[in-house]
């Protein structure tokens, strides 16, 4: 099987994580297995537990580090990051890797029904289990649909595209990628098509919303933070506002201290900072590396450092 996805700021995200010959880490989206494979490579007497939800993943993932004594390679969505170090006997993490989103491998495999540049199954389940997005867009209503366009699109057409799936399922159901993409081109303006594909942001919506992204991003930080050990290191890289968005305020609350009144003489809340930034405003790729891998224009990797 061709598992193939190019990690962003692979360089950058390694060196963050401050590697330990002799500690535990955990790669809650192992994909193609390029970070898992990194962090092994330095491992003496140290641990990787290797997690990924995608049930194709996991089988590269045994051909590709099975040589690897210290590596551990476990199916499950990252929000279920604590019971997967539990069964492989890790309470404890000196540091944490989450690379969200999509892989090369899901988007570039038309099977998967993740792209609106093949004709394939309107898909889009990393797990490869649950409601798909065939099912949501033959059966939400228009106002849930143009809801989810909206929220995880940021689509300002999401109300004409919403309204444009109902009516074209009056006569059909839509079953495929390029069915939806062009039902979607056909909802909004011309000018929309202009700055790339019109269904771009309708199929990230659905992909958001098939796969619960944003509220399983939310869980996996805390699962992943509570893991860590004073001093270990959670490093995450996000690819579009939203999901940074969580991020950011997620390691900025870590990072608070005192939240009493600017006018109370003393503390009386007793808060104290749970982490410090590695990085005030998260690293993005070079020129070089945006050149080489188009992909990774929206790439952003943020760090924490346990206290």
């Amino acid at each position: 099987m061709e598992f193939t996805h190019k990690p962003v700021l692979f360089d950058e995200t390694i060196e963050s994580l401050s590697i330990k010959p002799d500690g535990v880490y955990i790669d809650g989206t192992a994909g193609g297995g390029g970070h898992s494979r990194a962090i092994a490579e330095k491992l003496t007497t140290g641990r990787l537990l290797a997690i990924d939800q995608d049930p194709d993943a996991i089988q590269v993932l045994k051909e590709r580090l099975g040589s690897f004594p210290c590596v551990s390679i476990y199916q499950c969505n990252f929000a279920e990051m604590k019971e997967a170090a539990a069964a492989n006997g890790i309470n404890e993490a000196d540091g944490v890797l989450l690379d969200i989103g999509i892989s090369s491998y899901q988007v570039d495999n038309p099977e998967r029904g993740f792209s609106y540049h093949h004709d394939a199954p309107l898909d889009m389940r990393m797990s490869k289990k649950g409601v798909s997005a065939k099912d949501i867009v033959n059966t939400f209503s228009w106002q849930e649909l143009a809801e989810i366009i909206s929220k995880y699109g940021e689509e300002k057409y999401a109300r004409q595209i919403a309204q444009g799936i109902v009516r074209a399922r009056e006569k059909a159901p839509v079953e495929t990628t390029l069915q939806l993409a062009e039902i979607v081109k056909q909802s909004v303006p011309a000018k929309a098509c202009r700055d790339g594909h019109p269904a771009r942001k309708t199929f990230q919506a659905l992909r958001i919303q098939v796969n619960g992204e944003l509220d399983k991003l939310s869980e996996g930080l805390d699962a992943a933070f509570s893991l860590l050990k004073p001093g270990g290191r959670l490093a995450v890289i996000t690819f579009h506002s939203l999901e940074d968005r969580i991020v950011k305020q997620r390691m900025a609350d870590w990072c608070k201290g005192c939240i009493c009144p600017p006018d109370f003489p003393v503390c009386v809340c007793g808060r104290k900072p749970q982490a410090e930034l590695l990085y005030k405003k998260g690293l993005v790729p070079s020129e070089q590396e945006i050149k080489e891998n188009p992909r990774s224009r929206s790439a952003r990797l943020r760090v924490c450092v346990k206290l």
